[in-house]
């Protein structure tokens, strides 16, 4: 990254796409500057195989520029053959691949798919995969340098720096698109019905909020408006909103972040996610504060379908222990979560245990409540072509 307002742009540009997944381009544009690459492309999908697997969005831009020709090339002729394809399904969340190190040293002579690579500024990419909701994954890959000065540790730093960034996006536009607000306008999300919705000025001040919010407010048993702020009911959850909200409406011009959170609701409710993301401001009346930044409450859902990853990084537990929790919040016993996985159940007890020290819990069912509220950002959208249907 060449400097922290460069840094700053990229996020700017990635809270956008959050709410309006026709920015995508506007995105590549400032990265591809930004790291001195040809382009770059984006898939969002699920499956284990490639006769199973479904595109819930996808896009190949060179600076700036949707590039739709290409998209239709890789994907009509190229997919299905291409040898990185399920090598990355499988790869480690989070990991940077160089092609030469997705094909092999045959492959790197023979491929079709390499040598199409070599005539469209991609041969030298280097790519990733990221967890995404329900089993689902991101898959980044980001295009040929477009100096002579390779991949060097600087550039390769910069696209991690950016990893979390662009998961906490795509998480944005799944809530979005199950709220059937996706590529709504500031103004136009104060009237969903799906969501909570609150609008904050830079000084995290609460500018307006719809009726879903405004109820949430009213109840006060989750989230209450003092003096004109945000506050979460409970001291550990306030703590941490205050904490996202600092993070996204930074003093002195520093670049904000989006993030999310778990808040706790009176017992036998099951909690409630928030997102918060930072905007680039929007219209206001004269003398008004703009909206810097939104607070997204979505609604409830039955956890039918909850995704490991999601727990894992949002409930901050080991993989052993969201699996776990997962299947707890489906309904099964510690004794059948014990043989369906292969555990003791002295193990799988332990794991509850490590879990209820984490969040402050004492009842199984609390923890089963607190994985059910990760329904609202773990599932796919059907509200939307952008996103996979459920």
């Amino acid at each position: 990254m060449k400097d922290q307002a460069t840094f700053g742009r990229i996020l700017a540009s990635l809270h956008e796409v959050a709410l309006d997944s026709a920015r995508w381009p506007d995105f590549s544009a400032v990265v591809d500057e930004s790291l001195g690459v040809y382009g770059g492309s984006l898939l969002f999908g699920d499956g284990q195989t490639n006769e199973d697997a479904r595109i819930g969005f996808q896009w190949t831009c060179t600076r700036g520029q949707r590039r739709p020709d290409l998209e239709r090339l890789y994907f009509g002729t190229y997919y299905r053959l291409d040898e990185r394809v399920p090598r990355l399904r499988h790869a480690p969340d989070g990991q940077l691949f160089h092609n030469t190190e997705l094909f092999t040293a045959r492959e790197l002579k023979t491929s079709p798919v390499h040598d199409a690579f070599t005539k469209t500024n991609c041969a030298n990419a280097v790519n990733v995969r990221l967890d995404g909701p329900r089993g689902s994954r991101i898959v980044w890959s980001v295009h040929d340098p477009a100096d002579g000065d390779g991949w060097s540790a600087a550039r390769l730093d910069s696209i991690r720096r950016l990893l979390p960034h662009i998961r906490q996006t795509v998480r944005v536009q799944v809530a979005l698109g199950r709220a059937g607000a996706l590529g709504m306008t500031l103004a136009s999300l104060l009237e969903a019905t799906g969501l909570g919705v609150i609008q904050l000025d830079p000084r995290a001040r609460i500018v307006a909020a719809n009726d879903r919010a405004r109820s949430l407010l009213r109840s006060g048993d989750v989230l209450f408006d003092a003096r004109g702020c945000l506050f979460a009911r409970t001291p550990t959850d306030n703590t941490e909103l205050q904490d996202l909200l600092g993070r996204a409406l930074p003093p002195f011009g520093s670049p904000g972040a989006g993030g999310s959170m778990i808040a706790r609701r009176p017992a036998g409710l099951p909690p409630l996610v928030l997102h918060v993301i930072p905007v680039g401001g929007g219209t206001a009346e004269p003398g008004a504060w703009p909206v810097a930044a939104l607070v997204l409450v979505p609604n409830a859902v039955q956890a039918t379908d909850v995704d490991v990853a999601a727990v894992v990084e949002t409930l901050r537990f080991t993989r052993a222990e969201s699996q776990v929790a997962v299947l707890l919040a489906q309904g099964m016993s510690v004794r059948e979560v014990a043989a369906t996985t292969g555990r003791r159940v002295s193990t799988v007890r332990s794991h509850v245990k490590h879990m209820f020290t984490k969040h402050g819990l004492a009842r199984q069912a609390d923890l089963v409540l607190l994985v059910r509220s990760l329904a609202g950002i773990a599932s796919t959208c059907s509200a939307t072509d952008d996103i996979l249907e459920s």
